[in-house]
């Protein structure tokens, strides 16, 4: 179907609704590398006034790849809330998201029947304060090993990285984000090598941590989820099951996964936690996602990169996480060149995943060689703990030193934390204040950055061995 804008007397023809949603997206420098984006503020006006008042029923009704993340995402979809819906254009969508009482809504079921597209139009519709507005009141609560993202609550994924794997570095690491407060969202290694016997170490060596402190909270190696299934068979405790997701077929086959690894992987993540114990819920997959990994794996069939990301979403819901994260920074300046795009595209994957009911974090990130610095972190990490996102990452000094890119710090999540009166989950706030961490919901003095605090660090992981 073609669509028309007529602004100012110029009359924009868009030959499809892909054509359609790229063209009303906000400026990415992967869409414009993909011929996708609009070619002037114009055509990007025209687009979001024709995409206004596009149906909703129409875009269910119009996929744009035929592969099997549009199956699942059709499949799962709860055609009765998504009748509800399915008569209102996409303006009038945004404007009762943006209304009183939509929360309930929403809350109630009807998150089931937005697809990704559907949301990914609305988004492309909102200015910076209504990706905020919107997602706010949206809380998805995620159970494990401990309860993420209700009211008030703002997590923190420790991201003790160490070029070399040495487990003394990564515990040491791990417990000065515990003394700062952070790991509620999970411990998560990125390991440098991918062998099962890396992997498999790096978990026992987390879960003694875990053991020896008492923390109430879960861990995580990132590598492969063959590799972790691997370890898993091997007798390592595995508490969540990771993996990068894309929004299309061939997206996720360049990472090498499909739906079926990740359902055969998620039943015996689950089986593994019954025989374990000490978990309070069976979400146990941990996905990252990130606009323009379709574009740079050569598998957007001419999609835009929202909608790309938008669709990833799609396939992480039907496994019913415990976090989602966007990596949003780290794909570098050929998908989203500076400072101004990496917000914009941050609390754009944030209100998306949101909307759809996904436990959203964000490693609020950029690498090296992009327009971006350390107010650029600070101003999207402000904006998303006001939206009300369920956590971000805590990197030591916000300067990965395995994956060579910035991040935020322990410092910087508890002092957002402290400036928004935001709270870490409630069974890790109950153990921080039994341990002396934290008293009345503030970091104290003697553990954050006190003199003895690298003492109790190294006596801690010499008692784990490593």
């Amino acid at each position: 179907m073609t669509y028309r804008s007529t602004l100012r007397g110029e009359t924009f023809t868009f030959s499809d609704l892909r054509e359609l949603l790229g063209r009303a997206g906000a400026p990415k420098a992967g869409d414009a590398l993909a011929g996708v984006g609009a070619r002037s503020e114009r055509e990007r006006v025209a687009a979001q006034w024709a995409l206004a008042d596009v149906a909703v029923a129409e875009i269910v009704g119009t996929p744009l790849v035929e592969d099997d993340v549009t199956a699942l995402v059709l499949d799962r979809l709860d055609r009765d809330q998504q009748a509800t819906i399915a008569g209102l254009t996409v303006g009038e969508l945004r404007e009762r998201i943006l209304g009183p009482g939509f929360a309930d809504e929403w809350a109630a079921g009807l998150h089931r029947g937005i697809t990704p597209e559907v949301g990914a139009a609305v988004a492309k519709l909102m200015g910076t304060r209504d990706l905020i507005q919107g997602a706010a009141p949206l809380r998805v609560v995620t159970r494990c090993r401990n309860t993420m993202g209700g009211p008030g609550v703002f997590g923190v994924r420790v991201q003790p990285n160490h070029p070399s794997d040495d487990l003394g570095g990564v515990l040491l690491s791990a417990a000065d984000g515990l003394l700062f407060g952070c790991g509620d969202a999970v411990i998560g290694v990125n390991p440098a090598g991918d062998s099962v016997e890396v992997v498999a170490g790096l978990e026992r060596a987390l879960a003694a941590l875990l053991e020896r402190t008492g923390a109430p909270t879960q861990t995580c190696v990132l590598a492969h989820v063959t590799t972790q299934l691997a370890a898993l068979d091997r007798g390592a405790p595995v508490d969540l099951l990771f993996q990068s997701i894309g929004g299309t077929t061939a997206t996720n086959d360049s990472y090498g996964v499909s739906l079926s690894v990740l359902a055969e992987g998620r039943d015996a993540v689950v089986a593994h936690h019954r025989e374990r114990g000490g978990f309070l819920g069976e979400q146990v997959m941990y996905f990252e996602t990130g606009q323009g990994s379709s574009l740079s794996a050569g598998a957007d069939h001419g999609v835009d990169q929202l909608t790309c990301e938008a669709r990833a979403y799609g396939v992480a819901r039907a496994f019913d996480p415990f976090l989602v994260n966007s990596v949003v920074g780290f794909i570098g300046p050929e998908y989203l060149a500076d400072g101004r795009q990496i917000i914009r595209a941050g609390l754009e994957d944030h209100f998306v995943g949101k909307l759809l009911g996904l436990p959203m974090g964000c490693d609020v990130c950029y690498t090296n060689h992009v327009e971006a610095d350390q107010d650029t972190t600070d101003q999207l990490l402000v904006l998303l703990a006001t939206a009300g996102c369920n956590y971000v990452m805590g990197v030591p000094g916000s300067d990965d030193v395995m994956l060579n890119y910035q991040s935020t710090s322990y410092h910087d999540a508890a002092g957002v934390r402290e400036l928004l009166d935001l709270r870490p989950a409630p069974e890790f706030e109950a153990w921080l204040e039994s341990v002396g961490v934290m008293r009345a919901g503030r970091l104290t003095e003697a553990t954050a950055d006190g003199p003895g605090s690298m003492a109790l660090l190294a006596a801690a992981v010499r008692e784990i061995g490593a």
